[in-house]
């Protein structure tokens, strides 16, 4: 499972204004196979107000990646794992059944798309439909919509 936090994080809050239950996701996702790796991709702020939230997920079983938010002359804020999780998606799909892809970003169809066709691995993805591209839920094997059942995926 691979968890593009900021994706999640500002899909909840800003469709929903409620905070993401990363816990439950974890379990829904897994729903019975045996998890190899559960990786969770964040951004570390200046004022590193997330180390709790980071610590949380560690706890909840999550392996946290973290990198810094990069600030640009002018004020502009970037701060994403795009290719970081492609990279690590291709790597894994070569000894694993499944990834889970847990974000609705329709970036990542190339990486889908690679996957299907040259590993053999399904790609599945989890996210609030309101969010999600309709292109990656078409290319994905399986696609569970965390908004059917907002009270499991949301505090």
């Amino acid at each position: 499972m691979l968890v593009d936090i900021q994706n999640l994080y500002y899909s909840g809050r800003v469709i929903f204004g409620k905070k993401v239950n990363f816990k439950n996701i974890l379990t829904e996702g897994v729903a019975g196979r045996k998890l190899i790796h559960a990786i969770a991709y964040g951004i570390k702020t200046m004022e590193r107000q997330e180390e709790k939230f980071f610590e949380a997920l560690e706890k909840q079983g999550f392996e946290v990646k973290t990198k810094d938010l990069q600030i640009f002359p002018g004020g502009q804020k970037k701060g994403d794992w795009d290719v970081g999780v492609a990279v690590d998606a291709i790597k894994l799909s070569k000894t694993l059944d499944a990834i889970i892809l847990v974000s609705g970003d329709g970036d990542y169809i190339p990486v889908v798309e690679y996957i299907q066709n040259t590993t053999g691995c399904r790609v599945e993805s989890m996210s609030f439909q309101e969010s999600t591209s309709s292109k990656l839920i078409e290319k994905v094997d399986d696609f569970t919509n965390l908004s059917e059942n907002k009270k499991k995926f949301l505090i």
